[in-house]
């Protein structure tokens, strides 16, 4: 009796051991470049895309009886599509409406991201 439960033990132990070898367990999970809609979104500051413009958390309320309250001034963020003509193709980023002016400034995307330093490609 004892040797036929080695034996099991040893067959078990095998088939364990079979099963874990090979290919990778796949879980459910997506990795989030291959989402899409709305579990695909992340949370990014409110930040200008072009030149960088955030929140004034400095900014205080003073009261009629003098009470200095602190808020916060939020930036005047706008979604905007944009043609590169360098990449041939549409790019979309949150700008401040001081960047949208300065875009139309500049004559385009392409040189306001060339004066600025920004990588049109990550948008």
């Amino acid at each position: 009796m004892s040797k036929f439960l080695t034996l099991l033990v040893a067959v078990i132990a095998i088939a364990q051991a079979a099963a874990f070898m090979g290919t990778p367990v796949i879980t459910s999970r997506q990795c989030p470049a291959q989402r899409s809609g709305a579990a695909s979104m992340e949370m990014r500051a409110r930040e200008c895309d072009l030149l960088g413009k955030k929140a004034n958390r400095k900014a205080r309320v003073v009261t009629f009886s003098h009470k200095r309250i602190h808020k916060v001034q939020e930036v005047n963020l706008q979604t905007k599509r944009f043609f590169s003509e360098e990449l041939d193709r549409k790019v979309k980023l949150r700008l401040s409406t001081k960047g949208i002016k300065t875009v139309n400034k500049l004559g385009g995307i392409d040189a306001a991201a060339k004066k600025f330093k920004v990588d049109l490609k990550k948008f």
